[in-house]
């Protein structure tokens, strides 16, 4: 199974600048060992099974609770059976179908 999980979690008590938080965010990530990646309005990463992306989602949270009273999150979560490799196969896809324009 692949789990793609796209979201956008950031403190809401620390002003505009929030780069130093998401990158708390985007190091816990790491940590945690998930294939991720960072875009410019949120981050998408990969997992095997809805569980491991929800304790990916709480240890990203954990990083932030250590320097927020207040963390806002959307997330969205695209779970499919019997695929792989989902986080570059499906941006692969649709520039496969722009080069065909």
């Amino acid at each position: 199974m692949s789990v793609i999980v796209n979201f956008a979690m950031f403190p809401m008590d620390k002003g505009q600048s929030l780069g130093p938080y998401v990158a708390r965010v985007v190091d816990a990530l790491r940590q945690c060992g998930v294939d991720y990646r960072l875009g410019p309005m949120a981050t998408a990463f990969e997992t095997d099974t809805v569980d491991q992306a929800l304790a990916a989602l709480a240890c990203a949270h954990k990083a932030l609770e250590e320097v927020s009273e207040r963390i806002y999150t959307t997330v969205s979560i695209d779970a499919r059976k019997g695929r792989t490799g989902g986080l570059t196969g499906k941006v692969e896809s649709v520039q496969r179908n722009l080069n065909r324009l």
